[in-house]
C-alpha cells in the first residue's frame, strides 16, 4: 500500500437506469431487470434514452445551459455529481488545484444548417462560394459545425470552478481508455493529488446514429442482449445517452480529507491491435496478462458494445478463463461510447465497495457468481479499434 494509490473517491452516474450511484446499484442488482428503450423514434434502430433530468440541480445558470448542447450538459451534470460525492464541489481550495482528463466526441452537429446547406446546394452550382455565405451567417458561437470537443471540459471549469489543468481525448472507447489511464497515471506519478476524469454520450441525435450506420455497426429490429447479437443481418450494436464521472485521488490525499473511498483503481492497460489480421483475440489476452489477474473467481465488468467481431473476440477471451463472471452492463444501458470505460470502472468500485456482486445481466449467456468480489475487471474493447481494462480492487 502506497500513498500514492490510486483511489475513487467520487463517482457520477447517469444512464437510462437513473442517476447517481445509489439508483444504478439498486436497479442493477435486480435480477432480471428490463432495460429501458426507445424504439420508435429512431425506428429501425433503438437506443437507451435518458432519463428526466432537472439541470437545475448541477448547472444553476439557465444562461450556462443555453450554451450547451445536451451531450455537453449530460457531461457538466455528471461531473457536478462526482465532486458532489468526493465532497470537492464548492470548495474553492480543492477545485482551484484539481485537474481534469475527459473522453469527448465531435459533439452535436447542428442539424438545421447542415440541412440547409445540402438544400441549398441542390440549385447552386458555385459550392464554394456556398459554404462560405453558409459559415459566416449561420454558424453558432463555437465557430464550427459541430460543438467542440473541448467545450465539456470547458463549460466543467465554468460551472464547477475546476481550474487545474485540463485534458481532453478523442476516438470513442479508446477515449475513456485514454482518460481514465492519464488520470491513474498522473496521480501515481505524484503529478496530480486529485482528478476529475470521464465522459459523456448523447445518442438521442441523429448525426450521432449516422456515423455508426454508415459502417454498418448498428443493430436493428428486435431488441436482443448484448451477448446476443452475433450472426444477425446488421450490425450488433445499441447505443445509450449517459454519462460517467470519477473522482481520483491519492489514498492519502482521501484520508486526509476524510473521506469514504470506494475502491482502489488498480493496472490499467491498454493496446492496439492490428484487426484486420485478426490480432484481437491475441490482444485481448495479453492485456489479461498485463493486468495481474488474481487467483479464484472474477466478477468482470465487460463494456462489450455488440459489434459482432470485437464483441465475439471478448467473449471468445473471456469465456477461456472458467474463473471469470462477465457481465455485460450495455445491455441494460446501451453503449456509451467515450463514457464506456469511466462508466465501467464506476460499476466495477460500487461491487468492491458493496461486497456483492451483479447477477447475469443476460441469464443465457452470463455465468453466476458466488463470492465477494474484492478485486473486480472493467473492460472496453472499441467497436472498431483500441482496447483496455482495469482492475478494481476493494480499498
Amino acid at each position: 500500500m502506497s500513498s500514492h494509490d490510486v483511489v475513487i473517491s467520487g463517482i457520477g452516474l447517469v444512464s437510462s437506469l437513473g442517476e447517481g450511484p445509489d439508483a444504478h446499484w439498486r436497479k442493477l442488482v435486480q435480477p432480471g431487470l428490463e432495460p429501458v428503450l426507445e424504439a420508435a423514434r429512431f425506428s429501425p434502430y433503438t437506443v437507451h434514452p435518458l432519463p428526466e433530468i432537472d439541470w437545475n440541480l448541477q448547472i444553476a445558470k439557465r444562461g450556462d445551459q443555453r450554451q450547451m448542447e445536451t451531450w455537453q450538459r449530460l457531461g457538466t451534470y455528471a461531473a457536478g455529481m462526482a465532486l458532489d460525492d468526493a465532497g470537492i464541489k464548492g470548495n474553492d481550495d480543492l477545485c482551484t488545484t484539481m485537474d481534469m482528463v475527459v473522453a469527448a466526441g465531435g459533439g452535436e452537429r447542428d442539424e438545421a444548417v447542415d440541412a440547409d446547406i445540402l438544400a441549398a446546394s441542390e440549385s447552386r452550382n458555385d459550392r464554394d462560394v456556398l459554404l462560405n455565405e453558409k459559415l459566416t451567417t449561420e454558424l453558432r458561437p463555437t465557430l464550427f459545425l459541430a460543438q467542440l470537443s473541448n467545450l465539456l471540459a470547458g463549460n466543467i471549469s465554468i460551472v464547477h470552478k475546476v481550474t487545474g489543468s485540463s485534458r481532453t481525448f478523442m476516438g470513442e472507447e479508446g477515449a475513456g481508455v485514454a482518460a481514465v489511464e492519464t488520470a491513474a497515471a498522473r496521480i501515481r506519478s505524484g503529478q496530480s493529488t486529485h482528478i476529475l476524469v470521464g465522459g459523456a454520450f448523447q445518442t438521442e441525435h441523429s448525426d450521432m446514429l449516422l456515423g455508426y450506420e454508415l459502417a454498418g455497426y448498428l443493430h436493428r429490429g428486435r431488441w436482443r442482449p448484448v451477448w446476443q447479437r452475433q450472426g444477425l443481418d446488421g450490425g450488433g450494436v445499441v447505443t445509450g445517452s449517459g454519462s460517467a464521472f470519477l473522482v481520483l485521488e491519492q489514498r492519502e490525499h482521501a484520508i486526509s480529507r476524510g473521506r469514504k473511498i470506494y475502491a482502489e483503481l488498480g493496472p490499467v492497460v491498454s493496446g492496439r491491435a492490428i484487426r484486420r489480421q485478426g490480432e484481437l483475440d491475441a490482444e485481448i489476452a495479453a492485456l489479461l496478462s498485463q493486468a495481474a489477474l488474481p487467483n479464484g473467481e472474477l466478477l468482470t465488468i465487460s463494456g462489450a458494445s455488440g459489434a459482432h467481431a470485437a464483441t465475439a473476440a471478448e467473449k471468445s477471451v473471456l469465456d477461456a478463463n472458467p474463473a471469470i463472471a462477465a457481465r455485460g452492463f450495455s445491455t441494460l444501458t446501451g453503449h456509451m461510447k467515450e463514457a464506456q470505460f469511466p462508466f465501467a470502472v464506476a460499476l466495477a468500485a460500487l461491487a468492491v465497495e458493496r461486497k456483492a456482486a451483479y447477477p447475469a445481466f443476460d441469464a443465457a449467456t452470463e455465468k453466476p457468481f458466488n463470492g465477494i468480489p474484492r478485486t473486480v475487471l472493467a473492460t472496453a474493447i472499441g467497436y472498431h479499434q483500441f482496447e483496455g481494462m482495469a482492475l478494481v480492487n476493494a480499498a
